[in-house]
């Protein structure tokens, strides 16, 4: 699985390398908004299940995002290398652009009972909704939870729990005060809602 894993990301890497000289030619917001679909999805969907959902995403979470890996707060092997191609004055209206579009139904499965029960106790000791709001809508520049892609969700927190997401070091101090079992029952409890 991980020799699978670690030749997918070296295809994903070719893909970006060989898609920023066309990004880095794209003139128009929707030429640019075009190209973030490539991995977002055009139709909001992304290919990757690794891939965050930014369509109908808050305004502010998303250009926050994009703000942090202009500024290198945030890292990704493959959105630094295209945010580092955007002018700020894009950020602002790609975030907009997006935000307006419609959050994308994934069709991912609710979760069972004994897990939705773990999540709903990981959240009364965490408090994930006191900032992502009652079912985990999110608001201004607290990210949409309810129906991202699992392994997103998983894969975010786990990075934040290791600090290799370093851009909020509030969201590390609680992930890193959460057991694993319980940040995997979150991940698939919000990605069935």
């Amino acid at each position: 699985m991980r020799m699978l894993a670690s030749t997918w990301a070296a295809l994903v890497a070719v893909i970006v390398i060989v898609a920023l000289p066309t990004f880095a030619c794209a003139d128009t917001l929707e030429e640019k908004a075009a190209m973030c679909g490539g991995c977002h999805g055009e139709n909001g969907v992304p290919q990757e299940k690794t891939t965050p959902v930014i369509s109908g995403q808050w305004l502010g979470y998303l250009y926050l995002q994009l703000r942090d890996y202009k500024r290198g707060d945030r890292k990704d092997d493959q959105m630094t290398p295209v945010v580092d191609l955007l002018e700020q004055a894009d950020l602002l209206p790609l975030a907009e652009l997006f935000s307006r579009k419609p959050w994308p139904r994934l069709g991912q499965p609710p979760a069972p009972a004994d897990v939705r029960e773990k999540a709903e106790r990981a959240n009364g000791s965490v408090g994930c909704t006191g900032c992502h709001q009652a079912s985990y809508i999110g608001e201004g520049t607290q990210p949409r939870l309810a129906g991202q892609r699992q392994e997103y969700l998983l894969q975010s927190m786990l990075d934040f729990r290791t600090r290799k997401r370093a851009n909020n070091p509030g969201m590390s101090d609680l992930m890193k005060a959460t057991s694993e079992d319980d940040l995997k029952a979150l991940a698939a409890y919000m990605a069935g809602l």
